[in-house]
C-alpha cells in the first residue's frame, strides 16, 4: 500500500517530466526543419540557374515562380494584382543602344567618352565628308558654344538645351544634314545626356563632342573629315514582379512583413562592387531576407498572433531604387489599415564579428517598450533611423512605424562571391524565431504610434558637402525629387521640402540623381552658391553656403 501511495505521489512529476521532454524534442525538430528550408530556399534562389534575379530577367521570373509555388502549398491567400502577383513596369528612361557608332577617318569614336547624341536627337546614318569650318548643303554643319556661353555667362535663365534645339531646326532648313556640337571654351555648358527627357525628337541628328573627342579628331578645322555616323536611341523598360500573399484574421490592422528577392544579374547595371562580367547570386542580399520571410509566413500560418492581420510582400526593384516597395504604396493591392512594416534585408550573416542591426527602433515609442521583454540570445544593435537603403525607408516615409533586421555588410557585399556556403543558417534562424517573437509581443499594443526619426545623409562619406536630403531614386522627370530632408541639415534651413525637384547647383544643371553627385563634387565647405528648384509649377533660387 505504502509503494502505491509513493508511485501515486511521483506520478504527476514523471508526466510532467514527459511532457517538457516531448516539448522538447518537438522545438528541437521545429528547430531543425526550420533551418533546413532555409537552406533550402537560399541555394535555390542563390543558384546560378537564376543568374542573379537581376530585375526584369528570367531569373528573376523563375524566383517569382518559386515564391509562388511555396504560398500555394502553404494555403496562404494571393493578394497580388494578378493572383500572387503583382506586375510593375520600370522605365529607366531612354538608353543610347549599342548600334550607335561614330566613324572619323576610319577611327571609330568612343561614346559618352568622345561624343553623345543628345536624348531628342533624330535617329538614322548618314556618311559625309563635311569641313568644320563650311555649312555646305547636304552635310553636317558644326556649331561651336564659345559665343553663346560667353554671350549667356550671368544669366541665370539660360537654357542651352533650348538653343541647341533651335539651331538644330534653324540648320535643317538651310539643308544641314546634322548638327554636331562642342564647346571650345571652359565655361561649364551642362550639355548632358538626359535620359529622361519626353520632348519631341529633332528632325535631324543632333551630337556632342567632348573635350576630349574634339582633340583626338577635329583639331584640324579646315580639313576635310570623311565620317559615317549611326544614332539609336530606345526606351529602356523592365517588367518586374512583387509577390503578395495575406493572411487574414478580420482584424482592424495588418502588419506589412517584407523583403526583396532581386539582385544584380551579371552587374549590368553598374551597382555592382568588382569588375567581373559574372553571376551575381546574392546569396545574403537578398536570399537570406526572403527565405527569412518564406518561413516567418510558414510559422504564422500555423500560428498567428490574432490581433492583426498579416499582408507578405516579396519586392521587385530594390536594387534599382526601391522601386516594387514605392510601386506597392502607390498601387496597394489589398484595402488595409497598415499598423507597422517589418523589413528583412540581408539576414544571413550573423557571426562573432557581426550583430543583428535592428533600424527603425524610433519609428515609434512601442518599439522600446517591447524590446525590454524580448528575450534574445542575438548580440543586438539598435539604430534609431527609420530611413535606410532598403524597402522599409519606402513604408517610414508614408509615416508607417518600421522595423529592419540586417546582420551587416562584408567583404563579399554586391559582389560575384556572395554565395549560398557563406551564409549562417543557424543565425538565421535565429533572426526568424526573433522576428515572429517580435509580433507576438507587438500584438497586444493594438496600432502603433508613428514618429520621425533623423535620416542619414546621401553621399555623406564620399562628398565634403551634402544638402541633406533623401532622393527619390524612382523619380523619372527630369532633375532629382526629394524624397526627405534631414532635421538640422542645410535643406531643412534653406526650406525644401518633400516633392521639391532639384535643377541646378550654381552653374551646375542635373538631370538625375547621378549628375546631381557629380554636381555636388565641384564644391567645398563654405562655398556659397545657388540652388534652383521647382516647387509645383514655380521654380524657385535659394542662396545657400556649405
Amino acid at each position: 500500500m505504502k509503494k502505491l501511495v509513493l508511485v501515486l505521489c511521483f506520478l504527476p512529476l514523471l508526466t510532467l517530466a514527459q511532457s517538457k521532454r516531448k516539448q522538447r524534442l518537438a522545438a528541437e525538430k521545429a528547430d531543425a526543419t526550420l533551418l533546413a528550408n532555409l537552406q533550402k530556399h537560399v541555394q535555390y534562389l542563390a543558384d546560378d540557374q537564376l543568374e542573379g534575379r537581376r530585375t526584369g530577367t528570367r531569373g528573376e521570373t523563375m524566383a517569382m515562380e518559386y515564391l509562388v509555388q511555396y504560398y500555394q502549398q502553404l494555403g496562404i491567400p494571393a493578394a497580388g494584382s494578378n493572383g500572387y502577383v503583382q506586375p510593375f513596369e520600370i522605365n529607366e528612361g531612354k538608353k543610347i543602344d549599342a548600334t550607335t557608332t561614330w566613324w572619323v577617318r576610319d577611327r571609330e569614336l568612343m561614346v559618352m567618352k568622345e561624343y553623345f547624341p543628345l536624348a531628342y536627337s533624330a535617329q538614322g546614318s548618314l556618311a559625309s565628308k563635311p569641313a568644320m569650318v563650311l555649312s555646305e548643303k547636304g552635310q553636317p554643319w558644326f556649331l561651336d558654344l564659345k559665343e553663346i556661353l560667353e554671350e549667356n555667362r550671368n544669366n541665370p535663365h539660360f537654357d542651352v538645351d533650348e538653343v541647341i534645339r533651335k539651331q538644330a531646326e534653324s540648320v535643317r532648313t538651310k539643308g544641314a544634314t546634322a548638327l554636331l556640337v562642342y564647346n571650345s571654351t571652359s565655361i561649364t555648358d551642362n550639355v548632358q545626356f538626359n535620359k529622361n527627357d519626353k520632348t519631341t525628337p529633332s528632325a535631324i541628328p543632333v551630337l556632342y563632342i567632348t573635350a576630349e573627342g574634339f582633340r583626338n579628331h577635329f583639331s584640324d578645322p579646315s580639313a576635310s573629315l570623311p565620317m559615317e555616323l549611326k544614332v539609336s536611341i530606345s526606351e529602356k523598360t523592365r517588367q518586374a514582379h512583387n509577390v503578395v500573399a495575406f493572411i487574414n484574421n478580420n482584424a482592424p490592422h495588418t502588419v506589412i512583413l517584407g523583403a526583396h528577392y532581386d539582385h544584380l544579374g551579371y552587374g549590368e547595371d553598374k551597382n555592382a562592387l568588382d569588375t567581373a562580367h559574372a553571376i551575381h547570386n546574392g546569396a545574403d542580399d537578398n536570399a537570406s531576407g526572403t527565405a527569412a520571410l518564406m518561413e516567418l509566413a510558414a510559422m504564422l500560418k500555423t500560428k498567428a498572433p490574432a490581433g492583426n492581420n498579416y499582408l507578405i510582400i516579396h519586392f521587385s526593384g530594390e536594387e534599382l531604387g526601391l522601386f516594387g516597395s514605392k510601386y506597392w504604396l502607390e498601387h496597394p493591392t489589398v484595402k488595409i489599415s497598415p499598423n507597422y512594416m517589418i523589413n528583412m534585408d540581408m539576414v544571413g550573416r550573423y557571426d562573432t564579428t557581426h550583430k543583428l542591426t535592428v533600424g527603425g527602433y524610433g519609428t515609434s515609442p512601442v518599439w522600446g517598450e517591447l524590446w525590454k521583454t524580448l528575450p534574445t540570445t542575438l548580440r543586438t544593435h539598435f539604430d534609431s533611423t527609420g530611413s535606410g537603403p532598403s524597402d522599409h525607408a519606402s513604408f517610414y516615409r508614408a509615416n508607417i512605424p518600421v522595423q529592419f533586421f540586417f546582420t551587416g555588410s562584408h567583404a563579399d557585399y554586391h559582389k560575384a562571391s556572395d554565395d549560398w556556403d557563406k551564409i549562417n543558417y543557424a543565425g538565421q534562424r535565429e533572426v526568424v524565431k526573433l522576428v515572429y517573437n517580435l509580433i507576438g509581443a507587438a500584438d497586444t499594443k493594438g496600432k502603433l504610434s508613428f514618429a520621425k526619426t533623423a535620416e542619414p545623409q546621401v553621399g555623406r562619406a564620399t562628398f565634403t558637402v551634402s544638402l541633406g536630403i533623401m532622393p527619390d531614386y524612382g523619380y523619372s522627370g527630369t532633375g532629382v525629387r526629394v524624397d526627405g530632408v534631414v532635421p538640422g541639415k542645410l535643406a531643412e534651413k534653406t526650406g525644401l521640402q518633400a516633392g521639391d525637384i532639384l535643377l541646378q547647383l550654381g552653374e551646375f544643371k542635373f538631370v538625375d540623381v547621378m549628375s546631381y553627385m557629380q554636381s555636388l563634387k565641384k564644391f567645398n565647405k563654405g562655398d556659397k552658391t545657388q540652388l534652383r528648384i521647382r516647387r509645383g509649377s514655380e521654380e524657385k533660387t535659394f542662396e545657400i553656403t556649405f
